[in-house]
């Protein structure tokens, strides 16, 4: 359900669908280089103090960030005008990041076409149940949802397993070309791991690759949690829910200090990608200053941020999340006789 205002505001963006290739190659060149150089200089200082090894490879991890950023766009067909460019970039990338090209990209189409919708979730996104649905599950499956939400479970357990395991094996029902890209990136992975082990050693190897790996898998998953989870976020049933309000009011604005806003290439502008998935990473940030409407989307800051720790389940009634503490609270109002039925 979209409003002319709505479709306008959609209309709007096209001026900043375009890939600029210089730029494209721009950001290639100051975002790989820096990932290899960084890599080596991490390992060399391995030989000198293992407290220096430790902040190079948070860098390391930064610019792996960075690159995963290209990758997203390549999937989304927005960095480069050519398709095979954007196929043969995203491989690369998404090896040096550890995530499948063709399975990410075919499932992150359906997270934008369904973000925020409560009847298509399950594809692409992070498991979100209602305060209703949470109340009419089994002791088992609370236990197990509040496991799975607990930021322990999400950000220090969660890249491991996303991306050393649940990536590394094909969706169900995946077609023959997503299986066959999953079977080679597997495969290209192991290459890289096999060839660095060789060069370094496997003693090396962990100690440099380990804390680059989770940092950027972390910080992955962070931002894509707190781009969609948050207060007074959006969410509606297919039948009311419209594109535009899931991407300007159910993705937030990150804002983020200019060099992490850099690193993390725009991503904070999370609203204006959703309206738009082929604006590419280096025109968000204008996208959002020329268009008024697109600045009245919730903005937060990495201090209001932290707060979405504490959101959980979706109220449907009042239209935002809550935690499981609020959401008990509900869950006993809701049973409670009224006055005039007592």
């Amino acid at each position: 359900m979209n409003d002319p205002k709505q479709l306008q505001l959609k209309k709007s963006m096209s001026p900043y669908e375009k890939t600029k290739l210089s730029i494209s190659i721009r950001q290639l060149c100051n975002t790989l280089i820096p990932v290899i150089a960084l890599w080596y200089l991490t390992y060399l200082s391995l030989s000198v103090s293992y407290w220096i090894t430790l902040p190079l490879s948070i860098a390391t991890g930064m610019f792996v960030i960075r690159t995963f950023i290209i990758f997203h766009d390549c999937c989304h067909g927005s960095f480069f005008k050519s398709k095979r460019a954007n196929d043969i970039v995203g491989i690369i990338t998404g090896v040096i990041t550890h995530v499948p090209y063709q399975q990410w990209k075919n499932s992150h189409a359906i997270h934008h076409a369904t973000s925020s919708n409560l009847d298509k979730r399950g594809v692409g996104d992070l498991w979100i149940m209602t305060v209703t649905e949470y109340e009419q599950s089994s002791t088992f499956q609370k236990l197990y949802y509040r496991f799975y939400r607990n930021p322990l479970v999400m950000f220090v357990l969660g890249p491991f397993v996303v991306f050393l395991f649940q990536y590394r094996f094909n969706r169900k029902g995946a077609r023959r070309k997503e299986r066959m890209n999953t079977y080679l990136m597997n495969f290209l992975i192991v290459g890289m791991y096999a060839l660095l082990t060789w060069a370094v050693g496997w003693q090396a190897l962990l100690l440099v690759q380990i804390p680059v790996f989770y940092v950027s898998g972390a910080l992955g998953i962070w931002l894509f949690y707190v781009q969609h989870q948050f207060e007074d976020s959006y969410f509606e049933h297919n039948d009311e829910w419209s594109y535009v309000k899931a991407a300007v009011e159910g993705s937030s604005y990150y804002r983020l200090p200019k060099l992490l806003q850099w690193l993390t290439g725009n991503i904070g502008f999370h609203h204006v990608h959703h309206l738009s998935p082929k604006v590419p990473n280096y025109f968000l940030e204008q996208a959002h200053n020329e268009t008024p409407p697109l600045q009245q989307a919730t903005t937060i800051g990495i201090r209001e941020s932290l707060l979405s720790l504490k959101v959980s389940l979706w109220d449907e009634e009042t239209q935002r999340f809550v935690g499981f503490r609020e959401a008990k609270k509900i869950m006993v109002n809701n049973h409670r006789p009224s006055k005039q039925a007592s």
